[in-house]
């Protein structure tokens, strides 16, 4: 049996993201569905698809001259302050997903989808 590390690769790699660009145009930061082909490991002895959701969208970021204080605190050196979000999953749901395996067996495995998105604070890694 693969680790949930090792399906989660399998899961991202084989991820089809069919519209994702008309999607990501609309403003905001919302769930997007994308097909997902799921195996039990690398050979493809059992495997099975679903609908799972990802966060799309733009979030507002800005950029402009530091105010007095932050430059002298930097030493001069801050002299532009950003400020920017991403869109992020805020919070996850587990689905079900049905496996088919050779020899006319079936499996059942649990995966992670989004089940809601917000504009936050960018980070490399969220979960």
């Amino acid at each position: 049996m693969a680790s949930p590390q090792a399906l989660l690769i399998c899961l991202l790699v084989l991820a089809v993201t069919e519209g994702w660009d008309q999607e990501a145009a609309i403003p905001g930061c919302h769930l997007h569905p994308f097909n997902v082909t799921v195996r039990s490991d690398r050979q493809g002895t059992c495997q099975g698809s679903h609908v799972a959701q990802a966060c799309v969208g733009h979030c507002e970021s800005s950029a402009f001259p530091s105010r007095y204080s932050v430059l002298a605190a930097s030493g001069y050196r801050h002299n532009i302050t950003s400020v920017s979000q991403c869109c992020t999953i805020s919070s996850l749901k587990k689905v079900k997903v049905q496996l088919q395996c050779v020899g006319d067996r079936r499996r059942e495995l649990e995966i992670f989808t989004a089940r809601a998105c917000q504009c936050d604070m960018c980070r490399l890694s969220r979960f």
